[in-house]
C-alpha cells in the first residue's frame, strides 16, 4: 500500500483540520504502524446506542473492596485478563504476614495511594503515590504497609518487563535510566518473634506454601542484571511538540512483549495555531486500551475521577468528550497523571469489576 489522498483533507495529519470536520485515525499496530486519517462530518462517537460487548467501559476502582482489604493473608482482586496481561486492584491495609513469589510472570505495581516498604531478596524499596514498582518474575517479596489502606494497580505480564527502545530520541528520553531506584540491602522488618517463615509461590495460577526456619530474605549480597526497581512519575519527562499532537505511544514507559505500559504526565499543550491539542478520534485497532486515572484534571474526559479505570476495546471508536474540544482552545498545558496499559490480546472483564462499572460511560460522548 502507498500514501493516497482523496477529497477534503489537510496536507498533514493533526494540523489545520477543516472547520466543521472531525479527524479520525485508522491505524495498525497501535499508533506505530501504517495509518490513514479520515475527515468526517460528525464525531464517530456520536452513536445512539451500543448493543454488544465491544463498547467503551469504565470502572470506579476506588469502590472495590479486594480480599486484601479485609485480611493481610489475602490477595488483590482480578479485574481484567488477557493471555498476555492480568490487571488487579490491591487495597492492602495490613502488612503481608507471608512472603510471595510469582513464578507466572513479572509484576508492575502502580501506587495510587499509601506508603510503605517493598521488601525483596534484593533489598528494600520504599513506596509512595506515583511509584511504579517493577518486580521480576521469581522475585521473593513482601509488602510492608506504613500508611494505608493503599490502592495499587497491579499489572502481571507473561513476558519480561523491559524499557522500550527509544530510537532516534536516545536512551535518555522520557527518563534517564539513572533515576531507576536500586533496592538497598537491609534486615527485613519483623513485628514479633517467630519460629518459621512462610513463602507462597504462584505457579500456573495455583499457590504452594513453603516454610523455612529462617527468613527467605537472607541475602547479604548480589550482582547481575535482574533486580526490582522503582520509578516515580515525577521523574517522567514527556516528549512534546509545540507544532504537532504526538500519539500516546511516545509516552511508552515499559514494554512486556505485546503489552505496553505508558505514562500520561503533565505537559505543555501544542502552541502552534492550527495544531490539534487533544487526542484524535481513533478506533484502537490491534490493541485493547486501558487507562487508570491517578490524579489531576482529565481534560479529554468528563465525569472521570481519580481511581477510575476505563477500557476501550479494539474496533470501536473513542476520543475526546464533546466539551474537551472547546475547552482545549484556552488551555496551555495538561494537569493529569494516568497509566495506560495496552494489550494486543483482547481483555476479559472479570465479574468483580462489573460490580463497580459506570454503566452509562459508553454514552458519555452524547452529553457535553
Amino acid at each position: 500500500m502507498y500514501l493516497t489522498r482523496k477529497g477534503q483533507s489537510p496536507r498533514q495529519a493533526h494540523v489545520n483540520i477543516p472547520s466543521g470536520l472531525y479527524e479520525e485515525e485508522h491505524g495498525r499496530k497501535g499508533f506505530a504502524g501504517p495509518a490513514s486519517h479520515l475527515y468526517r462530518s460528525h464525531p464517530p462517537t456520536n452513536w445512539l446506542r451500543i448493543d454488544g460487548p465491544c463498547r467503551p467501559r469504565a470502572f470506579q476502582c476506588s469502590d472495590l473492596t479486594p480480599p486484601d482489604f479485609f485480611s493481610g493473608e489475602s490477595r488483590p482482586v482480578e479485574i481484567l485478563r488477557s493471555p498476555d496481561v492480568l490487571l488487579s486492584i490491591s487495597r492492602r491495609k495490613e502488612t503481608m504476614p507471608y512472603y510471595f513469589r510469582n513464578a507466572d510472570g513479572d509484576e508492575v505495581h502502580f501506587v495510587h495511594k499509601g506508603r510503605g516498604l517493598l521488601e525483596t531478596d534484593y533489598g528494600v524499596l520504599t513506596y509512595e503515590p506515583g511509584d511504579y514498582l517493577v518486580i521480576p518474575k521469581g522475585t521473593t517479596y513482601r509488602m510492608v504497609v506504613e500508611e494505608g489502606p493503599g490502592v495499587m494497580l497491579v499489572i502481571e505480564t507473561s513476558e519480561p518487563v523491559m524499557l522500550p527502545e527509544r530510537g532516534l530520541l536516545g536512551q535518555h528520553a522520557l527518563f534517564d535510566p539513572e533515576v531507576l531506584v536500586v533496592p538497598e540491602l537491609s534486615a527485613p522488618v519483623t513485628t514479633q518473634p517467630q519460629h518459621e517463615w512462610e513463602l507462597r509461590i504462584k505457579r500456573d495460577g495455583t499457590f504452594t506454601k513453603v516454610f523455612y526456619p529462617f527468613s527467605p530474605l537472607d541475602v547479604v549480597g548480589w550482582k547481575g542484571e535482574v533486580w526490582p526497581t522503582k520509578l516515580n512519575v515525577r521523574d517522567f519527562r514527556p516528549v512534546t511538540s509545540p507544532r504537532y499532537h504526538l500519539p500516546p505511544s511516545v509516552h511508552a514507559t515499559f514494554q512486556a512483549g505485546r503489552v505496553w505500559i505508558s505514562t500520561f504526565a503533565p505537559r505543555p499543550l501544542e502552541s502552534e495555531p492550527g495544531a490539534l491539542k487533544i487526542p484524535f478520534y481513533h478506533r484502537n485497532t490491534d490493541f485493547d486500551e486501558v487507562l487508570f486515572y491517578h490524579e489531576g484534571n482529565f481534560f479529554s474526559r468528563s465525569g472521570i475521577h481519580p481511581g477510575t479505570l476505563t477500557l476501550h476495546p479494539q474496533g470501536i471508536h473513542h476520543g475526546p468528550h464533546p466539551g474537551a474540544v472547546e475547552a482545549s482552545k484556552t488551555q496551555t498545558q495538561t494537569n493529569e497523571i494516568a497509566v495506560m496499559v495496552e494489550s494486543q490480546q483482547p481483555l476479559t472483564v472479570m465479574l468483580e469489576a462489573e460490580a463497580v462499572e459506570l454503566k452509562n460511560y459508553s454514552m458519555s460522548w452524547s452529553t457535553p
